[in-house]
């Protein structure tokens, strides 16, 4: 999971990441990778300059520059804390994860100032005042600078920091386990699974046609694979094996104008002749295919066994849909 961290002045950001990062979260601030930017400037870092640079960086490289740069850090497997976000952009971006979770730490004005005259910063506002007159500054209208309040809220959850750091540890705690689960990444159904693998492995087609994938699934369990291309031992069609393609490629023939045969295999009848090879039933099983099936292959679909026929594209063949529903086969285009 990634918890992003909003919050206002003093609010407790910095102290709600510790908190985290004691719960073995990486910790990936926007703030520091601006300050790598100042540094390798030369600049001095402070917090103008944190603001201005901030600024430069998302008119350059986008508004949601940062968040990009820090999804790069993002390690698999692992949580993350996200600090000093403050950009909507930077959240729409986050927020295109479902592992992502922006809260936002808040306190009230009087005890934010209290604690910022209780650390003693030389550039620390020293009144509400002051403290207004810098808060101001991250609440612009220009879409590639500060928008502090605007991400404020786009929060999902409100942290409510006014009390000691034992409070805020256990408000994260739970909040760590209220949402650790919720977070997690989303399976794919079985059949977009399935879908998936066929996907790819149309890629290893050496038909100068459309690429097309075919996989036969059994229990949940894959047992053959096909994809269009030459038989076994022969030249490729990529390699000018296959005379008709080379003849429609070269413009000498209109494409469905074949005056000559196609030595191709379909990716359909290839996964069926694979299993019969590798001496598999395909009886009851289910095909996953990139595109319906035609007239050849939904023959020998009926007899194979094959109970349904799952595809991506509907491929316009009347004849080959018709045979499969007279036989009994169930047809579904996923959507």
């Amino acid at each position: 999971m990634i918890i992003g961290v909003t919050g206002k002045y003093a609010a407790g950001k910095d102290l709600a990441a510790e908190i985290l990062e004691k719960m073995n979260f990486f910790h990936v601030s926007f703030s520091d990778l601006i300050r790598e930017e100042l540094k390798n400037n030369k600049k001095k870092i402070t917090r103008d300059n944190l603001i201005a640079k901030g600024n430069e960086l998302r008119e350059k490289g986008g508004a949601d520059v940062l968040a990009r740069i820090a999804l790069s850090k993002v390690k698999d497997g692992e949580n993350h804390i996200f600090t000093s976000i403050r950009n909507p952009s930077e959240v729409e971006l986050l927020q295109e994860r479902s592992d992502f979770l922006l809260i936002n730490i808040s306190s009230p004005e009087n005890v934010r100032l209290s604690r910022i005259l209780q650390r003693n910063r030389e550039k620390d506002p020293k009144t509400l005042k002051e403290l207004r007159d810098k808060e101001s500054l991250e609440n612009s209208n220009d879409p590639n600078a500060q928008q502090l309040e605007k991400v404020i809220q786009m929060a999902r959850v409100n942290v409510v920091n006014d009390s000691t750091r034992e409070k805020l540890e256990n408000k994260m705690q739970k909040l760590v386990f209220d949402w650790i689960f919720k977070l997690q990444d989303k399976r794919p159904n079985w059949d977009n699974y399935f879908m998936n693998i066929a996907e790819a492995v149309k890629m290893r087609c050496s038909c100068m046609s459309s690429k097309k994938g075919a996989i036969i699934v059994k229990n949940k369990q894959i047992i053959s694979t096909g994809y269009n291309g030459s038989p076994k031992r022969i030249k490729h069609c990529t390699e000018g094996g296959c005379q008709r393609c080379t003849s429609r490629h070269l413009g000498r023939i209109k494409s469905g104008v074949y005056s000559e045969p196609c030595i191709c295999s379909h990716a359909e009848e290839n996964s069926i002749v694979q299993a019969a090879h590798n001496g598999i039933s395909t009886k009851d099983s289910v095909l996953y295919t990139t595109f319906t099936p035609c007239t050849t292959c939904s023959k020998m679909i009926i007899n194979a066994g094959i109970r349904e026929v799952v595809a991506k594209v509907a491929y316009p063949d009347d004849i080959g849909t018709a045979l499969l529903k007279e036989a009994g086969v169930r047809l579904r285009i996923l959507k």
